[in-house]
Order: C-alpha cells, then sequence, then structure tokens
C-alpha cells in the first residue's frame, strides 16, 4: 500500500537528467523534424521518415528493427531490460495535397526525444523504453494494424503528444469508421443517346442531397463528410462509374454505427432512384473513442505546465483539434495511454490547413517539440516511481 514517504514523483537527479538529454539533442530534433517536414510522404509511403527516425534511435544506441511485423514503414527500438515497459508513439505521415498540415513531424522528432531522454534513466527507474514508428494514421489505420500483428504485447503504457493550435490535455476523439462507396450504371452518349445511360453521377448527386436533408435530424456529435474522388470520363458521355471516399464519426462507437446506417440509406437510395449498382467497402477497423488513463494524464499536465505550458478547453474554440479521430483510440482500449495536444501557436490556422503546414517549423513549434518530448519523458519518470502508479501498470496487487 503506498505511504506518504513514497515518492509521487522522479527525484530531482532523475529530472535533471532528462531536461538535460533533451537539451543536449535539441539540435538534432529540430533538424529531424524539419526533414520529415521537407519530405512530406503519405501513409504507408513513409520510407524516408521512418528511415530518418530509425537512425536517430540507431545511433542513440537503442535497438532497432525496420519493417517491423512485416509493415515496410514501421519502426520499433528499444532501450534498456526493466520490468516496467511503457512506450512512445511517433507517427510520420503526411496529408495528400497539404504535406504536414497535421504536424506529424513534431509528433516524429518528439517521441523520439522523449524516448531518447526517458532511456538515459532507464536503468536506474527499472524500465524497458521502445520508440514505436507507426505509419499510416492519416485514415488508414497503422496503429490498428500493428496492434493487431502483437506490436504492444508486453508494453504497460503508451504516451505521445500531438500538435494543435493550442495545449489540451485529453484527448477526445470521435469513433470513425472510413468506407468507400461505387455506383455501376451504364454509358452513352449524353447528347445523342441520353436516354440509353444509366447515370452513376446523379446517384453520387442523390446521395448527397439526402444526407444534407438527414443532417438535421443528426446528434451534434455526429460527423459526416466525404469526397467524390471519381466523377465520370468525359462531359459528353452519361457517367458509368463513380467513386468517393467517406467517413462518418461520432463520439462513441454506438453512436458511430448508429449514423453509419443512416447515412448508408442514403447511398443506397442514389442506387435506387437512378438504377445504378452500389458497393460499400469499409477500409480497415474503425478508430474507436479514446481512454485516457487520468494518472498518467495528470503526471503530464503538471510536468507541462513546469514548463510553462497553458491549457486550454477542449471542448471549444481552437481546443477542438482533441475532438479529432485517431487509431491511437483502439490502443488505448488496451494499454494505458495518454494523448495529450501540444499548442504551437498556430492561430489563426488550424489543423489540416497550408498555413498549420507552414506554422509546424516555426519557432513556436520547435519550442512546444522540446516542451513535449521533456513532457513525456518526465512523465515516463513519474511513473516509474510513483509506487502506487508503477504497481498498477504492472498489474502488481498492493
Amino acid at each position: 500500500m503506498s505511504t506518504s514517504t513514497e515518492p509521487r514523483t522522479a527525484s530531482a537527479s532523475v529530472r535533471a537528467a532528462v531536461s538535460s538529454s533533451v537539451g543536449r539533442t535539441a539540435e538534432s530534433l529540430l533538424a529531424l523534424s524539419r526533414r520529415i517536414h521537407a519530405n512530406p510522404e503519405v501513409a504507408w509511403e513513409e520510407y524516408l521518415s521512418s528511415a530518418m527516425v530509425a537512425d536517430t534511435m540507431a545511433t542513440a544506441g537503442f535497438t532497432v528493427e525496420t519493417n517491423y511485423l512485416g509493415l515496410d514503414t514501421a519502426v520499433r527500438a528499444t532501450y534498456g531490460s526493466g520490468p516496467l515497459s511503457i512506450a512512445v508513439l511517433a507517427e510520420y505521415d503526411a496529408l495528400p495535397g497539404l504535406g504536414h498540415a497535421c504536424g506529424h513531424n513534431i509528433i516524429a522528432a518528439s517521441s523520439v526525444g522523449a524516448a531518447i531522454a526517458a532511456a538515459q534513466v532507464a536503468d536506474e527507474l527499472g524500465l524497458t523504453i521502445t520508440l514505436l514508428g507507426t505509419p499510416a494514421e492519416e485514415g488508414e489505420g497503422g496503429k490498428i494494424e500493428m496492434l493487431e500483428r502483437g506490436a504492444f504485447a508486453g508494453i504497460h503504457a503508451a504516451v505521445m503528444s500531438h500538435p494543435g493550435p493550442v495545449d489540451v490535455a485529453a484527448a477526445r476523439p470521435f469513433a470513425v469508421t472510413h468506407f468507400d462507396v461505387r455506383y455501376t450504371g451504364k454509358a452513352a452518349h449524353a447528347a445523342a443517346y441520353p436516354e440509353d445511360g444509366v447515370n452513376a453521377g446523379d446517384a453520387f448527386t442523390i446521395a448527397q442531397v439526402a444526407i444534407g436533408l438527414l443532417r438535421q435530424q443528426l446528434s451534434n456529435d455526429v460527423r459526416v463528410h466525404g469526397l467524390v474522388t471519381r466523377a465520370g470520363e468525359a462531359p459528353n458521355v452519361i457517367p458509368e462509374v463513380t467513386e468517393g471516399r467517406w467517413y462518418v464519426r461520432g463520439t462513441t462507437v454506438e453512436q458511430m454505427d448508429e449514423a453509419y446506417a443512416r447515412i448508408k440509406r442514403c447511398f443506397e437510395a442514389g442506387a435506387l432512384a437512378t438504377g445504378c449498382e452500389m458497393e460499400i467497402a469499409h477500409s480497415g477497423t474503425p478508430y474507436v473513442d479514446f481512454t485516457t488513463d487520468n494518472d498518467l494524464l495528470a503526471k503530464y499536465v503538471a510536468n507541462a505546465e513546469g514548463l510553462g505550458r497553458t491549457f486550454s478547453d477542449g471542448d471549444t474554440g481552437l481546443g477542438r483539434m482533441s475532438r479529432a479521430s485517431t487509431d491511437m483510440g483502439n490502443v488505448s482500449q488496451v494499454i494505458p495511454s495518454i494523448h495529450p495536444y501540444i499548442g504551437i501557436a498556430s492561430a489563426p490556422a488550424v489543423n489540416h490547413q497550408h498555413a498549420f503546414a507552414a506554422a509546424a517549423i516555426s519557432a513556436a513549434a520547435d519550442r512546444a517539440l522540446l516542451d513535449a518530448a521533456t513532457g513525456l519523458a518526465l512523465t515516463i519518470a513519474d511513473a516509474a516511481a510513483d509506487t502506487t502508479t508503477r504497481n498498477r501498470l504492472l498489474g502488481v496487487q498492493p
């Protein structure tokens, strides 16, 4: 049982070692962030980014595995052999057409910095530190694939920090399902023989009108959005095949599933009205809602505030980035996890804008990167030093 004499935070010497490590590596961490930012790679194509992360970890003395679990751009780097195993997760995929407009270059470099800093005290605190390079967060579910392949077996907790306009402590992301819709009709000359065509373009128009009308009856906590990725081949040909990609989100999996069932009927209406055939194919496992480990989060908040960070409301204004969906939610359902947001003072720019990509290598972003690395590493150290937290993560009964 915990007593008042047991430490709740790491010792001053441990904290100094962690902070000193981030200071020593700051130049290389900022350079890593900028190299990843300058070479944006979309989901599952992060060959250069993952290689840079792997090389940095190997130089720091970690044992590194690339092509981890058969995934070309996944990385595993480990240090130490202590009984308490904590993973720091690095993301590095970019957005199509927008580059690093979600700041994954910051995530990669701050997670690398946190893992290296925590490794400096791993032996003293009985830790095994793992850096997991997780590809394809932007809609492709890289962490889910890694989870299903056993990447998190034997790990007791997972931490990471995601950039946003402002600092927000707790992640409250939507659950989301991703799916592709395809309508198949019949081509015909649009002027000479229009009556012989079956218009797959009209099917999408009807479906989107139906979704627009349905929005009045949807909860404020539901999000529906998508785009037509193939609209036809030529203006003088009745579109024979059209395709699109859509997301449906809810605050819980149950709410997401209920909304999806109603949205699916809108797409079915498009097929029924036009006479097209419709196919819906789901892309991977849905991202689920996030379960925050409040003990670990409290430690992170205390450490971040000690670095001068100030936290904002995650339900309003610029703090709403905390509602964005993430495959880290699936990890959080299996092991204790935190996913705080680190502010890069980008306002009025917000995530998924060109201006946010530009802000992701600003002076404020550099400071956020180093603060995130320090805050996460100190949180790991505090978790290892706090007997109550340590035993809980290890599953040891008091």
